[in-house]
């Protein structure tokens, strides 16, 4: 089933002309409105955008990036007047000052329907009763996907996270088909399970729409299989009005976009230069359509690729790939550059030893060490040395072997590291204590 099939599967030059054609209308709304934008457009001669003839033109606009949004926070960024304001979100702020997202009732329309256009394409269907395990608040997550699953027909739990037996219980008890969480809480979510001792034939369960964070296929892979259930990705963030940009369909062979909303570039990371279809880099991302708090040329920091080719579950928009890590999360240890998600894909695969893992990472006479604490499934493996260190062992060589780095390993007792109900942060820097 496809929610708007119409839009979703458009001929290539029909996407791109509504592309072009709502380009230049935020361009000149940018103009007109954000005095940030006003200024920038100006100073680049792109003015009210009668500089922008083709979607290639978009080069000329300068980006925006995080910094724009904590220098104009909270609202010097919003296009509409406050009156026209109705819902205010704002990321998690675990850096300095919140970023804020701002949205008209226009803009939660769009945001419904971008949602529920990620849920249809992850297998959900009015007939299903979805759980969101996200946090409410100001976290756009649970909101979002609770008023797109809701759009899209289903039957909605506001579960929020935490209290990890109420969840199992209302899992159990109504019926859900379901669920909404990040990677790292559902993993933990399946894990109580097994735990509680209830048969999989008590629950009902079918589906996850996961996001938030990352999810490598490994991990993916041990939640489908902990649940016996099929797991679908989705990508957005607050700057960008939260999900609903791009999200899994069942050939899970990369996100598709929402381009008559979005418009997605590539580029390099250093040289800010557009990159061709199937080039790894930086995601860049315009909106073309709200109202309340429009963004032109965002730099995510996101590292993926976009495939403009169509789809077999017959979408048009193009798709992106999981990401690849991100640019401010890259761990430069030694001269090599490192991302979690590369050694988590690296650890999920290694027997005896369980999904959960921390990274300190360490400063001594000017160099940085990087030390990885992972759990071990048996405890009883603790009081064995031989067979402990031979595991240690096999886990530094084999991290040695694909990361090209040295790391130290430290096996630690099973549940003995931190669970995380949100985001997960598994990066602790201990270079500047």
């Amino acid at each position: 089933m496809i929610f708007q099939k119409d839009i979703e599967t458009l001929p290539r030059k029909e996407i791109e002309a509504i592309q072009l054609e709502r380009l230049k209308w935020v361009v000149k709304y940018c103009y007109d409105n954000v005095p940030l934008y006003h200024q920038r457009l100006t100073d680049c001669g792109v003015l009210d955008g009668a500089k922008i003839k083709q979607l290639s033109d978009i080069e000329y606009i300068p980006f925006t990036t995080k910094d724009d949004f904590r220098d104009n926070y909270p609202f010097g960024l919003v296009a509409s007047d406050m009156k026209d304001i109705v819902r205010i979100h704002a990321s998690s702020g675990t850096t300095g000052k919140p970023t804020t997202g701002v949205y008209t009732k226009e803009d939660l329309d769009i945001w419904s329907d971008c949602v529920a256009r990620v849920a249809c394409a992850g297998g959900v269907t009015p007939d299903d009763i979805i759980q969101i395990s996200f946090g409410y608040g100001l976290f756009t997550g649970a909101l979002g996907l609770h008023y797109g699953m809701e759009k899209l027909g289903a039957t909605v739990i506001p579960a929020s996270s935490g209290n990890t037996q109420k969840q199992l219980m209302m899992l159990r008890d109504w019926g859900v088909t379901g669920i909404v969480a990040t990677p790292s809480y559902a993993l933990y979510l399946s894990e109580a399970m097994k735990e509680a001792g209830y048969p999989l034939s008590d629950y009902s369960l079918r589906l996850g729409i996961l996001g938030s964070e990352p999810c490598t296929v490994s991990m993916r892979e041990q939640i489908e299989n902990n649940f016996n259930i099929r797991v679908s990705d989705n990508y957005g963030m607050t700057e960008l009005g939260g999900p609903g940009v791009s999200g899994d369909c069942e050939a899970r062979d990369g996100m598709h976009f929402a381009e008559d909303h979005f418009l997605p570039e590539i580029i390099d990371t250093d040289t800010g230069k557009r990159l061709g279809e199937g080039e790894v880099g930086e995601l860049v991302v315009t909106t073309l359509t709200r109202k309340g708090m429009p963004v032109l040329r965002y730099r995510t920091k996101d590292i993926t690729k976009l495939d403009y080719q169509p789809c077999s579950c017959g979408r048009t928009h193009c798709r992106m790939a999981k990401t690849m890590g991100r640019t401010d999360d890259m761990l430069i240890i030694k001269g090599v550059n490192v991302f979690p998600t590369q050694i988590e894909n690296i650890l999920i695969n290694i027997p005896d030893i369980a999904p959960h893992y921390m990274l300190y990472i360490t400063r001594q006479n000017y160099r940085d060490s990087l030390e990885i604490k992972v759990e071990v499934i048996n405890e009883s493996l603790l009081d064995n040395y031989k067979m402990l260190d031979g595991l240690k062992k096999r886990i530094e060589a084999k991290l040695q072997s694909i990361l090209g780095l040295r790391t130290k390993v430290t096996l630690v007792a099973p549940k003995t590291l931190e669970r995380f109900q949100g985001k997960a942060k598994r990066i602790v820097d201990l270079r500047n204590e």
